[in-house]
């Protein structure tokens, strides 16, 4: 969003600090809205946009090798919301903080990642045998993003290794910023009619 100095990264942020947005994109933005947005709400509302599944399914061919457009909302108040959603979901992605949500329990066991797999009446996913997270919804361990299952992703590539506290505690709010996410996409889609 900012460049300091012409770097991205600075010593002190809060020094020699300039909107990383070309003239003309600004120019556009602030003549379509008849006001001027920081480039935090105009990053929000652009991620509000790339999460929608209606955009997605859209765009779905230029996503997988493209840069397709972001449509921009006629409705500054439409705008203003989505912009919302989107700055939420940047700091649940983040981590910044942790969403609220299910209480993510983990049985007792020896922590050691064989294979995960779910199992969906019981909203258990599995890391051994006999060890698994609960409750996990299958839409949670379905979340994708792009050809990614988020959660099997993650779990694949510790196959075989004995997680840690801080990996166990990273699937538990991975898991709960994957409901949050999944929540935002449905108020963003009943926002965004292109």
């Amino acid at each position: 969003m900012y460049v300091y100095n012409g770097k991205l990264f600075a010593d002190d942020p809060s020094k020699n600090r300039h909107e990383n947005l070309k003239p003309e994109f600004r120019a556009a933005i602030d003549s379509k809205y008849k006001q001027h947005f920081s480039p935090e709400m105009i990053l929000g509302y652009v991620y509000a946009i790339l999460y929608s599944s209606v955009y997605r399914k859209k765009y779905q061919t230029f996503l997988k090798g493209d840069f397709p457009r972001v449509p921009f909302v006629e409705d500054v108040a439409t705008f203003q919301r989505l912009s919302a959603v989107g700055i939420a979901l940047v700091q649940a992605h983040l981590l910044n903080p942790v969403p609220i949500g299910s209480e993510i329990e983990i049985t007792k066991g020896s922590d050691l990642l064989k294979k995960a797999f779910h199992v969906k009446q019981d909203r258990r996913l599995y890391i051994n045998e006999s060890q698994y997270f609960w409750p996990v919804a299958d839409n949670i361990w379905n979340f994708q993003i792009g050809a990614y299952q988020v959660l099997d992703s993650y779990l694949k590539i510790r196959e075989g290794r004995k997680l840690t506290l801080d990996e166990i505690e990273n699937i538990m709010d991975t898991i709960k910023v994957l409901e949050f996410t999944e929540a935002r996409v449905s108020e963003i889609d009943s926002l965004w009619q292109p």
